[in-house]
């Protein structure tokens, strides 16, 4: 339970960099706008990721992998479309930087996610 909460932390963090980072994505709202932008990113990475990965497997295959970026960007795109129509202030200009955030997102996340150790003990309980 402990790692998820923190999973979620670091993510709406990572959200937080990408928009200030990215000029294409806004929020207006304090940190619970990126606590429930992170959730509903997740919930679209956990439902409707593996889904189009699947589908687009032969296109991911063919581009060596580099189709994954336009996938990640389509679902922080969907994720900015859902919480524009739950009335939160996040918004997503246009994919082109929907993928640059998603990449962002990634990165920090990454990177937060091993400074915090969360990795560490997902290896751990293996």
């Amino acid at each position: 339970m402990r790692r998820a909460l923190l999973r979620w932390v670091i993510n709406a963090v990572a959200i937080w960099v990408a928009i200030v980072i990215v000029p294409g994505l806004g929020a207006e709202g304090g940190w619970t706008v990126y606590l429930w932008v992170a959730l509903i990113l997740g919930l679209v990475n956990a439902l409707i990721a593996p889904v189009v990965k699947v589908l687009t497997c032969p296109l991911i295959l063919l581009t060596l992998g580099l189709f994954t970026l336009v996938i990640n960007g389509a679902m922080l795109w969907l994720a900015g479309v859902i919480s524009r129509e739950l009335g939160l202030g996040f918004r997503v200009r246009d994919l082109w930087a929907a993928i640059l955030g998603a990449v962002v997102v990634s990165v920090v996340s990454f990177a937060l996610s091993v400074l915090t150790g969360v990795h560490r003990e997902e290896r751990r309980d293996r």
